[in-house]
């Protein structure tokens, strides 16, 4: 598949918006990317099921740039907690191989595409919703941090997203102040990424019919088109993060996602 120009502007515009969203809002993009991906692969006449899970795939992989660039300027206003990251990791880890080894190989791309409707369906609600949590609320211990890391790296590796759907109301709803929640997400979306990249790749070996250019299910062409402007992007996201109305600007991305989620909705039931 030739990487033509129309198709740079694509991938570049893709960069941007998801890098901005990734600092402004906590999240790696995947949920705006993977409906947008899947549409440029099959638009160029890659097979829908196989589109699917290369979007979920190179989705996540982008997300190794998009969250280094994130959280260096969330963690120069000293808004990342440490502590949360080292206690989730772990089961992140542990959560991404189970996803991107085993489950998302199983799958067709057409049950992805319908996971990945529902959970942006929920998420879109969650955002609207903007439920607070009982002020008595604290996070868990260690064996609940790292289970609650499993369920956040394995639904992150189902979807192609950073986590940060997951892990932000989580922390919120423990009482971790949002812009602390924004940023350590942010600094989540590593981990989740690199280990779920990792299995993608191990998972794709093999396979016949991926385009040229592609290692395991990750188009790496889009992977670096996308990764240069999403990283130019994200610094900008996490300076507007600290000056703009996030509450307002959450409720018109949650009504973007519910459109996307019809998208791959609709994609899910014609594959």
């Amino acid at each position: 598949m030739p990487l033509d120009p129309v198709l740079i502007i694509e991938l570049a515009a893709l960069g941007l918006g998801t890098g901005f969203l990734a600092g402004l809002l906590g999240i790696g993009g995947g949920m705006l990317m993977v409906p947008f991906i899947t549409f440029i692969l099959a638009d160029r006449g890659i097979e829908a099921d196989l589109a699917v899970k290369m979007a979920i795939a190179t989705s996540m992989a982008t997300i190794i740039f998009t969250s280094i660039s994130s959280v260096r300027a969330h963690h120069k206003r000293g808004a990342v907690r440490w502590d949360i990251v080292k206690g989730l990791a772990p089961g992140i880890v542990l959560g991404s191989a189970i996803a991107s080894l085993g489950i998302f190989s199983l799958l067709k791309g057409a049950w992805l595409a319908l996971f990945f409707a529902a959970f942006v369906s929920f998420s879109a609600t969650q955002m609207l919703i903007d439920k607070k949590p009982k002020p008595t609320r604290t996070l868990p211990g260690t064996p609940g941090l790292v289970g609650a890391g499993s369920v956040i790296g394995m639904l992150s590796g189902l979807v192609g997203a950073g986590g940060g759907f997951v892990s932000v109301p989580f922390m919120t709803w423990c009482n971790v102040t949002i812009h602390n929640a924004v940023a350590t997400s942010a600094a989540l979306g590593f981990p989740i990424a690199l280990a779920n990249a990792v299995g993608y790749v191990i998972a794709g070996q093999g396979l016949t019919d991926l385009p040229a250019g592609s290692i395991g299910y990750i188009y790496l062409p889009a992977l670096a088109v996308i990764a240069v402007f999403s990283v130019l992007m994200a610094p900008v996201g996490v300076k507007a993060a600290h000056a703009l109305p996030v509450k307002s600007l959450k409720r018109v991305f949650a009504c973007l996602l519910y459109m996307l989620a019809t998208y791959m909705l609709y994609k899910g039931v014609t594959a």
